[in-house]
């Protein structure tokens, strides 16, 4: 009761007229102007202030009306996070426990910026059973130090002693995991950058991985076993070894087996698409399949882990000549009813992939199973008429269409149009293609250039060997970057050309 005493003199004093939310109540009065800003967001109508201000107001985004409307909704969001469903199926225990966590720790502070130390303590009791529970360490802290806190203004020694253990513990935990933070953002911050420009990291990395397992050997904290195991991932693909790679992540997901009480979605979402990844590398479609059909049971259809292990599903298809099941893939995903709200990029990849499945399916007319899964609704005429212009950091999608343009055109035997084509690639190859970045597409122009020279008779082409070579010499490497991808490699891609070419 005296708890109660404590939280209700506090509301009466401080409580506000109304809370601004949204919930289900709220979002049924259609005619509110923050209800069409919301629905207007989820329907990704907007993409930037002016969109969003002419469509509310007809109006500029610096106008009065707009940019007040525009923080109060802002503000009415953040009070929503508040009161956010945790209790969802779909939220690991582990996750609806550390935000509980961190929402009674804010009410702690909250009730302690009034003076209602009695219940503050209480409250922090209860959330330090759950923190020691599922060992958050910077929860266990914060929590142990307000008690030892409460402790010392009470005179209770025993307690005392109790928590300020806790403090000491934890505190070298939270060091521990906060220096293993640092390794793995030290790793995914250079992990992207071209090959030429990773040397720092390729030889720091090593240190990392050591360090890592000193960390995870001397303190039991399933943050740095995550780090750790990520890290060591990281660098067996960077070294190619895919093999080794799929120890470490088959390692992982056995810890997350044998430790339920830490499972985490996102955590075995990134190590099964780091498999789904080496599988691709090692055009394994067999294991790449299994792995596939197994991560997918684990996360819900329609989610954004599910459309990324269907893209690296279908690759793995494309890669390995597995076209049937390549066109299956693509249509499992795509007549998915999430897929139209997938973001603006991942919706262009799932384009240039429904092109490259036509031209599969256009060549190979011996198969009756590929030619019945022609789709009805792409028009060859209308997307070789195509002028396509992507924005410079999307570039690639670009080039991906224009070599598409040109395989098509191969395919109809108009080989001046295919020249055009060849001279617009050769344009990019030139100016606007950063050779570090796109050694392979380059590399890939080249050998167009050379087959335009000799007319397209393959028989005729000189100097096409170190082109090719310098081609394979740098490996296919995909890791989810646009300017990484390759619908079909560019290998295979060269080989397809010519063998279509000496046929004729």
């Amino acid at each position: 009761m005296k708890n109660l005493i404590e939280i209700s003199k506090i509301v009466t004093k401080k409580k506000v007229r109304k809370i601004e939310i949204f919930d289900d109540h709220s979002l049924k009065h259609k005619n509110s102007k923050f209800n069409e800003f919301y629905e207007a967001l989820m329907a990704n109508k907007f993409k930037n202030d002016r969109d969003a201000a002419a469509f509310l107001y007809s109006c500029a985004p610096t106008d009065d009306k707009y940019r007040q409307l525009k923080s109060r909704f802002r503000k009415r969001l953040l009070n929503t996070l508040f009161f956010l469903d945790v209790n969802k199926p779909s939220a690991s225990g582990y996750d609806r426990a550390y935000y509980s966590c961190n929402k009674d720790w804010t009410l702690v502070k909250i009730l302690l910026s009034n003076e209602a130390y009695l219940t503050a303590s209480a409250l922090a009791r209860q959330i330090l059973t759950t923190a020691l529970k599922f060992k958050f360490a910077d929860v266990i802290v914060n929590c142990s130090r307000i008690l030892r806190e409460h402790c010392a203004r009470t005179g209770d020694e025993k307690n005392y002693e109790i928590y300020d253990q806790h403090s000491k513990q934890f505190q070298n935990v939270l060091d521990a995991e906060i220096r293993s933070e640092e390794l793995y953002q030290r790793v995914i911050m250079n992990y992207h950058k071209p090959p030429s420009k990773n040397f720092d990291l390729a030889q720091k990395i090593d240190v990392y991985c050591e360090a890592l397992v000193g960390l995870s050997e001397t303190y039991d904290s399933p943050i740095i076993i995550y780090n750790m195991y990520l890290v060591w991932a990281y660098r067996y693909e960077m070294l190619a070894d895919y093999n080794s790679a799929l120890e470490v992540c088959e390692k992982a997901e056995k810890y997350i087996e044998d430790n339920p009480l830490y499972y985490q979605d996102d955590k075995l979402a990134t190590f099964q698409l780091k498999k789904m990844s080496a599988h691709l590398h090692m055009r394994d479609f067999t294991r790449g399949q299994k792995n596939a059909e197994k991560a997918l049971q684990a996360f819900p259809e329609g989610g954004p882990n599910w459309f990324d292990f269907m893209e690296y599903y279908l690759l793995i298809a494309l890669h390995t000549d597995n076209y049937i099941q390549a066109v299956a893939i693509y249509n499992r995903t795509t007549g998915n009813s999430k897929f139209r709200k997938i973001a603006g990029i991942q919706r262009e990849k799932w384009k240039i992939y429904e092109i490259y499945l036509n031209y599969v399916i256009e060549s190979n007319p011996s198969s009756p199973v590929l030619r019945a899964q022609r789709r009805k609704n792409f028009r060859l005429s209308r997307f070789l008429n195509d002028p396509i212009l992507y924005p410079k950091d999307q570039r690639i999608f670009t080039v991906l269409q224009v070599v598409a343009q040109l395989l098509f055109l191969i395919e109809k035997r108009s080989f001046n149009a295919v020249a055009e084509r060849v001279d617009r690639l050769k344009g990019y190859a030139n100016r606007q293609l950063k050779r570090e970045e796109f050694t392979r597409v380059i590399s890939f122009i080249r050998l167009l250039q050379q087959l335009m020279r000799a007319d397209f008779v393959p028989e005729n082409m000189t100097n096409t060997d170190k082109y090719y070579n310098k081609l394979t010499e740098i490996p296919f490497t995909y890791r989810g970057l646009i300017t990484e991808l390759e619908v079909i490699p560019y290998e295979k891609l060269w080989e397809m050309i010519l063998n279509k070419l000496k046929k004729e």
